[in-house]
């Protein structure tokens, strides 16, 4: 059956026309960085549930140290408000507080608490690494070390990228009901897809009553594939190769952060509100370079018994020449030379360099969709 929402509610947060803003004469005002609106829709509408809002000192101390929050409930990954330097000093914990940015007005926000950071301390806790090499430590050192927690009082209406597209978990609930699916599987995804992830997908599906594929949209780091190529490859998956009603394909606005582990966990909790019952954890997930082990993803999932979602493992799927065919590794006792692994990787060199693809590790129509877009890398 369906997961219950983490927590046990899903939350959802008034949203209010952008004019509405106009009547917030008196508060505080906050800028904040544009790539926030994301963050706060994502609580907003329930993706990360049972969060309100920004975390507060007590939980962050919990969450870094026990990756839950300070009620006991499971959360990996700070979710956090930076503010500047300057305005700081004004904050005050009762305060309601307008956020905004070059664009506009975004949410308001009552202050619970404002708290300092050492950013280096912190990045190694989330992060494993205060290497700044690791794109996620980067991005996180651009932050500041001045910040505020508190719920969301409301949000103005706004768009995100591929709105039309973009399901959240009420939306997503339904579905699964009105489709009939009972077992749901998810994926995320950041990738095109190659044919160990269709292999997989297929696998899961054969225990599953849909699956459920969520690529990431927002940004990512430089050599990844735009939101357009990664949509544009899975909608041809969806035309041409997978069961006809057993596959949902929705984007999700997210800033990946490749913490690894914690992040995986994350996502789990993510697809957990979105309804689904289990969540595929590949090896190196939401890893980055050399920095996690290929399997510690997985091992910090399992490591939560309360998490209330299965985590779907499998081994690594690759093509053998000699049975001319996708499996499992160790499911044919042909040479390991034989077997040809699939990597995004190697695919997104592959891309860039011009070099032939074998039509074995891509589907002709995923290649021919991707190469439509132009550029088709992150910057």
């Amino acid at each position: 059956m369906l997961s219950s929402p983490h927590g046990g509610n899903l939350i959802s947060v008034q949203e209010l026309d952008p004019e509405d803003a106009l009547t917030f004469d008196s508060g505080t005002r906050v800028r904040i960085k544009d790539d926030m609106r994301s963050t706060i829709r994502l609580i907003s509408r329930g993706v990360y549930s049972p969060l309100k809002g920004f975390n507060n000192s007590d939980d962050l101390r919990s969450i870094l140290k026990e990756q839950r929050l300070s009620n006991g409930t499971i959360w990996s990954m700070p979710i956090l408000l930076p503010v500047s330097e300057s305005i700081y000093p004004s904050l005050s914990e009762g305060d309601e507080a307008l956020l905004s940015d070059r664009l506009g007005p975004v949410a308001t926000i009552t202050i619970s608490d404002k708290f300092k950071l050492d950013l280096r301390d912190t990045c190694r806790l989330i992060f494993g690494t205060d290497n700044s090499q690791h794109p996620g430590v980067s991005r996180f050192l651009e932050n500041g070390n001045h910040f505020v927690g508190g719920d969301l009082i409301n949000v103005f209406g706004y768009k995100l990228p591929f709105h039309e597209r973009v399901m959240y978990p009420k939306e997503t609930r339904k579905y699964f009901e009105r489709m009939g699916w009972k077992n749901v599987v998810a994926f995320q995804t950041r990738n095109i897809p190659h044919l160990g992830h269709e292999f997989i997908h297929l696998k899961a599906l054969e225990s599953h009553d849909g699956l459920f594929i969520n690529p990431v949209i927002g940004r990512k780091k430089s050599g990844d594939f735009r939101d357009e190529a990664i949509v544009a490859a899975y909608d041809a998956m969806l035309k041409y190769h997978y069961p006809e009603g057993r596959v949902l394909i929705s984007p999700i606005n997210y800033e990946m952060q490749y913490a690894g582990p914690r992040e995986a966990l994350h996502h789990a909790i993510m697809r957990k509100n979105f309804g689904a019952s289990s969540f595929i954890v590949g090896r190196d997930h939401a890893g980055t370079g050399n920095f996690y082990g290929p399997f510690d993803a997985q091992i910090n999932c399992d490591s939560f018994g309360d998490l209330g979602i299965n985590i779907l493992k499998f081994e690594e799927a690759s093509y053998c020449r000699k049975c001319n065919t996708v499996s499992f590794t160790g499911d044919c006792n042909h040479d390991p030379c034989d077997r040809l692994k699939f990597s995004g990787t190697d695919v997104r060199r592959m891309m860039v360099s011009g070099s032939a693809i074998e039509n074995i590790n891509v589907r002709e129509e995923v290649l021919n969709s991707v190469r439509k877009i132009n550029p088709m890398f992150q910057d």
